[in-house]
């Protein structure tokens, strides 16, 4: 399986995603360092919205094979510069987490997504499991 790293800002569902991937109990805790797993590597929110921490996610980014811009699906605004996926040599996907908020606006999310240089996207929920098959078969490998 290929490796995913998860950026976003705080409570955009990086780390609630990760478990679904993961197939674990979805539990909620908030992430304080970065989690470098098997087959995930999950980031703190702050390391995105911060400017003294946002370099690591690009040293971070290396240690990957896809990188995950995650954005909730009822974000009010975007946080990812037009364009943002030239700064990295990896495959970057968009993920909309929470498509079944009540709130949602998941067309909204993608095309902010998709103007931050996404080309393949995903709609999620961690709680109802929609999506989740998707990104578990993108992320196969091709052997």
């Amino acid at each position: 399986m290929k490796k995913l790293i998860l950026i976003g800002r705080v409570a955009a569902g990086k780390t609630t995603l990760s478990q679904a991937l993961l197939g674990e109990d979805i539990k909620y805790y908030k992430t304080q360092s970065i989690h470098y797993g098997e087959t995930i590597i999950d980031t703190p929110g702050e390391y995105t919205e911060l400017r003294q921490t946002s370099g690591a996610l690009a040293l971070y980014a290396y240690e990957a094979d896809i990188v995950g811009l995650v954005l909730s699906a009822n974000e009010p605004y975007s946080i990812y510069s037009p364009c943002i996926t030239s700064m990295v040599n990896r495959e970057v996907i968009g993920i909309i987490t929470g498509i079944d908020k009540p709130d949602a606006r998941p067309d909204l999310v993608e095309n902010w997504l998709r103007l931050a240089g996404c080309k393949k996207i995903f709609r999620v929920s961690s709680y109802t499991g929609e999506g989740i098959d998707e990104i578990l078969d993108y992320l196969k490998d091709d052997e």
